[in-house]
């Protein structure tokens, strides 16, 4: 069974939320026509993210195991423990979604906290004197973000503004994440667009990009 992964980054309950929304439209859209997956849900603002702390680490990128972890204190057990569960749940993952609005050209600090936690040294990455390469190249793999915003960017600026995208794309396909895809919500504060436009916008686009994210038993690489 193939596995997609919900990843909603808002501390604003999903009816406030212009990217919770059009996200949830997305996933009952994707249920609706691809039954067959299961579907888990990480609401990163509202879930136990720990920030990582240099007793967490036994070097760069690789988490505390055996007698380093037995060292630590329950507390800090704790932050390991939820800190490999985060890793392990996304490597499982077929399918990735991100819903969060741009902020200060960016993202919510919390999406960058949980991308920490998963990018661990022979699970994710792989980290020797040579190099840092991805090791989620293993299986096809694909990723959608969906991005609220209150402005609209020109491509032409895009890429001086919009770095919440470029950096998400870089860091995923880096990784080994096959396929990368954007849905931008723009214009929400906008008065010639408006929320209710930008998101009628962005669900005339769903059914294409639910095609565009399944992942077909018969696909090959």
């Amino acid at each position: 069974m193939k596995k997609l992964l919900y990843i909603p980054v808002n501390t604003k309950p999903e009816e406030m939320s212009t990217s919770k929304f059009v996200g949830r439209q997305f996933i009952k859209t994707f249920i609706r026509k691809y039954p067959e997956y299961e579907v888990e849900e990480l609401d990163i603002c509202n879930e136990y993210i720990p920030e990582l702390n240099y007793r967490y680490l036994k070097k760069r990128g690789e988490i505390v195991s055996g007698s380093d972890y037995d060292a630590l204190s329950e507390e800090d057990k704790k932050a390991v423990d939820r800190i490999n569960q985060l890793c392990n749940q996304f490597i499982s993952a077929d399918v990735y979604i991100i819903a969060a609005p741009m902020w200060s050209s960016l993202f919510p600090a919390r999406l960058k906290m949980y991308i920490d936690c998963i990018m661990q040294d022979n699970k994710v990455i792989k980290v020797t004197s040579e190099e840092v390469k991805g090791l989620l190249d293993d299986k096809e793999r694909k990723m959608l973000y969906i991005q609220s915003s209150g402005g609209v960017y020109p491509r032409i600026m895009s890429w001086k503004i919009d770095h919440g995208v470029n950096y998400l794309h870089d860091i995923f396909k880096f990784v080994g994440i096959d396929k990368f895809e954007k849905l931008l919500v723009e214009g929400v504060d906008m008065p010639s667009v408006g929320k209710s436009e930008a998101v009628d916008r962005a669900f005339k686009e769903i059914d294409k990009m639910v095609d565009k994210m399944a992942i077909r038993e018969m696909a090959t690489r």
